[in-house]
């Protein structure tokens, strides 16, 4: 719900605009003086401001300027009855949106502030796209192994190209890292790059959200709202846990990425749509498609460009090099000298399994940077979880006569498919890999 800030020593003027806005889902707040309009600016950061011109204590300019040196993304509409020519133009000067004469026809007045909230929530965009421009150029991606190099090779490759990409593996691995370094890295860095976690969003609503509503389509669409395709145009759509959509809204998908268009919920107009697709899923989807709760014809759509990032635990050279960063960031962040750890601690933190991958790997570093006081870590300032190692996390030691690795491969992959009576599915998730991974495994060892 938006927030209006009205801000007019007229109290029947503001009772006529609350009564005029009251339909339009805003939440209004009220101000009777400038003093007052730019407390209330600094308190509740309203999306917009109509803010009279003359008013007790502080007259609307002088709020206006008070207001633009706070914050000057929120979009503000000057309102006089003593309009003049100069005083709209020194108020266009210090930064205001529009200006507006009393007495104004309501039905201007509202289109002028759909119109000011969807400037200010384009700012908004702007302002979060500069951000991330600055902060997620891919460079934050950790990591020298043989695994991680060949996934940064097939993300150089692609980034220009405009082929909708597939990113999959386990939860934590930094899928959301990799789609950031191919939209930055590419010939669209500098359109939209839009977001959305397929899995957040309550079932009812994500296909609203994807492709915009028109105004009545269902209760609660009081007026037309473009959907996450319309605003990424141009630019880059990631979706996030895309195994999560629905079977319309798989529908519909692929009507974008086969024919490039769409309708809006309740629309008849067909919107063409020149957006870049980048979908990522800790699921399995080949599964689904087998099981039926995944369109196999949208899998192979999604599917152009496949990068599956691995585990943690297939790529402990990283290990050393991420606890550093991490290491670095926190103490950063937390105005303290940097710390190190000894031989012992980092082999254990090496061996551990990291079943949450990067992002359980973060947590336990920001924790250990907060708790331990000392500049050296050393195994016992380890949190207990991982000094112990469950079964699960128990670490094969090397013979000293070294083993054949692909024999060894191919024996765990056998007593797996044993022991869960050649399920393909439950023997993946013993081995700890996904299914698509297991068949390529079995292909490689000759196994049928």
């Amino acid at each position: 719900m938006k927030k209006i800030l009205i801000a007019d020593d007229e109290k029947n003027m503001i009772w006529a605009m609350k009564k005029a806005l009251k339909d339009e889902r805003y939440r209004l707040i009220t101000a009777s003086d400038g003093e007052e309009a730019v407390k209330l600016t600094m308190e509740e950061e309203p999306d917009l401001i109509l803010l009279d011109l003359r008013m007790p204590k502080l007259d609307g300019m002088e709020a206006l300027k008070k207001i633009r040196r706070m914050n000057d993304k929120i979009p503000v509409i000057m309102l006089t009855a003593h309009g003049t020519m100069e005083s709209a133009v020194e108020a266009m000067k210090l930064g205001a949106l529009d200006y507006l004469s009393k007495p104004f026809d309501i039905d201007e007045l509202k289109i002028i502030i759909e119109r000011a909230l969807d400037i200010g929530n384009m700012q908004q965009q702007i302002a979060f796209l500069t951000e991330e421009l600055e902060r997620s150029t891919g460079k934050s991606i950790i990591g020298s192994s043989e695994k991680m190099n060949e996934v940064l090779e097939i993300v150089n490759r692609v980034a220009n190209s405009n082929a909708t990409v597939l990113i999959t593996g386990e939860s934590g691995t930094g899928k959301e890292l990799i789609a950031n370094a191919i939209h930055y890295n590419g010939s669209r860095r500098d359109k939209p790059y839009i977001k959305v976690n397929c899995g957040a969003l309550p079932e009812g609503l994500l296909e609203s959200e994807l492709f915009g509503h028109e105004k009545g389509a269902f209760t609660g669409a009081v007026a037309r709202k473009p959907g996450r395709f319309e605003r990424a145009e141009g630019g880059t759509i990631f979706l996030d846990e895309v195994g999560e959509l629905t079977p319309a809204v798989q529908v519909k998908l692929l009507r974008v990425l086969q024919e490039k268009e769409f309708e809006r919920v309740g629309g008849i107009e067909t919107i063409k749509a020149n957006v870049r697709v980048i979908a990522a899923t800790n699921r399995d989807l080949r599964e689904m498609v087998n099981q039926g709760t995944f369109r196999e014809d949208l899998f192979y759509r999604l599917n152009v460009i496949p990068i599956e990032l691995p585990p943690l635990r297939h790529r402990k050279a990283d290990i050393p090099s991420l606890i550093d960063h991490f290491v670095e960031k926190f103490c950063k962040e937390m105005g303290r000298n940097k710390i190190s750890f000894d031989k012992e601690a980092i082999d254990i933190l090496i061996n551990y399994p990291w079943k949450g991958n990067i992002r359980e790997l973060e947590n336990v570093i920001e924790r250990i940077v907060i708790l331990n006081q000392g500049e050296q870590v050393s195994k016992m300032a380890l949190p207990k979880e991982v000094i112990s190692q469950n079964s699960d996390g128990k670490v094969f030691e090397l013979p000293e006569q070294g083993i054949d690795l692909d024999q060894l491969e191919k024996s765990f992959i056998e007593q797996a498919l044993r022991r869960t009576d050649n399920n393909q599915t439950q023997a993946a998730k013993l081995l700890g890999i996904t299914r698509h991974t297991l068949i390529y495994r079995m292909e490689k060892h000759g196994m049928k």
